[in-house]
């Protein structure tokens, strides 16, 4: 480093300073030092460095979300999922989106979650309502979970992301969590990802997709047999268990007890167990392990 701050030299004698020269290993070991960094920033500092895919607390505001849905919200906002998957062991279901013609076995359906706030369900709730009474705005759950944005005004829209601005700034300065007060939003439509028979990947873009910003969470599944809609409701919550897991594991941290947990989880993740010696197949269901083991 040189006076003026600048990196000028990587200078280690145990790793090759071009990453192209440094074994698999040993690109994930800095890998891992930069998510924890990441990750360590944000809890300490509470900065946005984490990336949605790599947040766990994000991912598992998401998945209590979904535990507290209706059978029917439920149903709602996941059945295109479970037919998709049912239409595999079940021929007399309709799949809700064609298999891609040149998708080989290596195929997995995507959705995004999107997540609300309710702010009325916090413990800034008596500040919520009076910020919003000062831009005039109704924070009654109708209003904020049924009103189209398309209906709205310039000006209601500039009201709306200005009082956004102050809330988040209010739940920051009162320490409110990502799960206070979340709910599930939205969900984009169903899009699949997968390898042709020369192995290339593909990746298609979902028909509907609501907002423009990154999903609060990516389901990424098999064609597994999802069975009974609230065996697959089980199953979604382990799937976001595992993605939770990846989300320490790959930056060189025991996940917490409830995290534990062996599984698939985000396709990449599912590719470093298979290929980096240095991890045991967390994605093994039925593999003999403990997360522990890396460290």
């Amino acid at each position: 480093m040189e006076f003026d701050g600048e990196i000028k030299h990587h200078q280690c004698k145990e790793y090759a300073d071009k990453p192209s020269d440094r074994t698999p290993e040993e690109n994930e070991y800095n890998e891992q030092a930069r998510k924890f960094a990441r990750y360590y920033v944000y809890l300490e500092e509470g900065y946005d460095t984490v990336a949605p895919e790599s947040h766990p607390e994000r991912i598992n505001a998401v998945r209590l979300a979904i535990q507290d849905l209706t059978e029917s919200e439920f149903e709602g906002l996941f059945g295109d999922l479970y037919r998709q998957m049912r239409s595999y062991h079940d021929y007399d279901t309709e799949r809700p989106i064609p298999e891609p013609p040149l998708a080989s076995e290596n195929i997995l359906y995507r959705q995004h979650v999107y997540l609300g706030i309710d702010p009325l369900e916090t413990d800034i709730a008596a500040g919520a309502r009076e910020m919003a009474s000062a831009y005039g705005l109704d924070l009654a759950k109708d209003t904020l979970t049924e009103q189209a944005v398309d209906a709205l005004s310039s000006a209601d829209i500039d009201d709306w992301r200005a009082f956004a601005d102050d809330l988040v700034a209010l739940a920051e300065d009162e320490g409110i969590t990502l799960e206070e007060g979340t709910y599930v939003d939205a969900v984009s439509s169903l899009y699949a990802t997968y390898l042709d028979d020369s192995g290339e990947q593909y990746v298609s873009e979902p028909e509907h997709d609501p907002f423009e910003r990154d999903p609060d969470a990516l389901i990424e599944l098999p064609p597994i047999d999802p069975r009974s809609i609230d065996e697959f409701r089980e199953f979604l919550d382990h799937h976001l268990k595992c993605q939770i897991r990846d989300c320490f594991v790959r930056m060189g941290v025991e996940p917490p007890e409830d995290f534990r947990v062996l599984g698939n989880g985000r396709l990449e993740a599912i590719a470093a167990y298979k290929l980096l010696e240095i991890y045991p197949s967390y994605h093994d269901p039925e593999a003999q392990t403990h997360t522990s083991s890396i460290l």
